[in-house]
């Protein structure tokens, strides 16, 4: 989770990621969008190094990394669409946090970026106090479902499902 610092490169152009470095704020998470469809390794360990070096605590990049075992090994996290040996050029110039487009999302400079093995959302940083509020509410909730859940108690009881079986007609057979 962190702070969207944000990339428009160019494909195959790597030039905009070294730029970036000296923008990033501890807590932000590097977002990298390009002006067309690319999949070459735009990303890898060296940039990461520095990044992190800097404080990014992670990447967002609708291109591709490479150097991934070194990665890995690094705790650096990074969501890519592709993994390539691809190598890039520094020729064109591009822009650095301006809004850009990521993976089909519209991400702001300074929106947060939550994202986990599952998946990664973006939230829009005029609601981010909101969202941090209601996500903790509902933890909350959860850790208490839990608890009943470890005590053994059934989701049927305690969501009030059994009613709705009972309405769709489900019926229990005991053939023993």
């Amino acid at each position: 989770c962190g702070t969207a610092v944000t990339v428009l490169a160019q494909p195959g152009d790597n030039w905009m990621l070294h730029v970036v470095a000296e923008m990033i704020r501890p807590g932000d998470v590097v977002v990298v969008a390009l002006t067309t469809d690319n999949d070459d390794g735009m990303f890898g360990d060296l940039l990461a190094v520095s990044a992190r070096a800097h404080g990014a605590v992670g990447l967002l990049i609708d291109a591709g990394v490479r150097d991934v075992a070194d990665l890995t090994t690094m705790e650096f996290p990074v969501w890519s669409k592709a993994i390539s040996a691809q190598g890039t050029v520094k020729a064109t110039a591009g822009s650095v946090n301006v809004p850009v487009v990521c993976a089909g999302a519209g991400i702001e400079p300074g929106d947060v970026i939550v994202a986990d093995v599952d998946g990664v959302v973006v939230v829009r940083r005029d609601a981010a106090a909101e969202v941090a509020r209601l996500s903790a509410e509902r933890v909350a909730k959860e850790e208490k479902s839990r608890d009943r859940l470890r005590q053994g108690e059934l989701g049927l009881d305690f969501y009030g499902l059994r009613a709705k079986l009972t309405e769709l007609g489900v019926r229990y057979v005991d053939e023993v």
